[in-house]
Parts: structure tokens; sequence; C-alpha cells
């Protein structure tokens, strides 16, 4: 049987060209902690793991130079696209909308209850990737 754990098994990696400045925002914003930072060379960043609750996110300079890194694209590279995004799970999502408004950034989809439970909102970070953010906790059990 698999040892189980209070922390997430499956963490989404991004790029930032900004990596320093995406990592105050997603501290400032969402409430991220700074797990491990590892700067690399020019102000770039070779390693960052930000947690919030039991989660996490990895990221780094979209310009440092590694493997993994040559097989990304910024969303301004593709047209302003994602192909893939991040969901938090938040107790208020009203409480982060509203800080994510007032920060000016942009909003994709507007605050709303979702359909299959919670409420919830999507926005796009200040390099244009997106987050999708609520209450909706798929780890509670449905409700009848």
């Amino acid at each position: 049987m698999p040892k189980q754990t209070q922390h997430s098994t499956a963490i989404p990696c991004l790029r930032y060209r900004d990596a320093p400045a995406a990592i105050e925002w997603l501290c400032r914003t969402f409430g991220f902690d700074k797990n491990m930072v590892v700067p690399g060379e020019g102000g770039r960043i070779a390693h960052a793991q930000l947690t919030l609750g039991g989660g996490m996110v990895m990221l780094g300079s979209a310009d440092n130079g590694s493997a993994y890194g040559r097989n990304i694209r910024q969303p301004d590279e593709v047209g302003g696209f994602e192909t893939q995004s991040a969901y938090l799970v938040v107790s208020d999502a009203d409480e982060v909308y509203r800080k994510v408004k007032a920060g000016g950034d942009e909003i994709v989809i507007d605050i709303r209850d979702e359909g299959h439970g919670g409420r919830g909102f999507t926005c796009r970070d200040p390099q244009g990737h997106l987050w999708s953010v609520g209450t909706y906790d798929p780890w509670e059990p449905v409700r009848d």
C-alpha cells in the first residue's frame, strides 16, 4: 500500500521570464510561502519551491538554460494562450478575487458559483500564466 502523505504528489512546474517578480506576486497575491529559492546567474532563478497549504508549485527562470526550460514557451510566444494551468483551493475565493482585482491583474473568468460546487474565478498573472482559484475542494467527499 502506498505511503500516506499530507502533501500533494502532483506539483505544477512553471517558467517565468522574470521569476523573482513572479515569486513575489504569487506570495503577495495568493499567499504562497517561499520553501526554497535557488538563485542562478544574472538575477535568474535556477529553482524555486513555493508552498500553499499542502500544495506546492516549482518554478524557475524561462531562460535558465535547462533541458526542461528549453521545452517551455511563454504565453506571449503562443498568442497569449496557455496549454495548462494550476487550480488553487482557498477558503474565501471572494477575498482573493478582490486582491487580484485591486492589483490590476486580468480576470479571465469572473467569480461565480460553480455547478459542481464551490465558488471561483480564473485570472492571469502579470506574465500571462492562468491561475484558477476557488473554494471547490476535490479532496472533500461529495455530499448527496
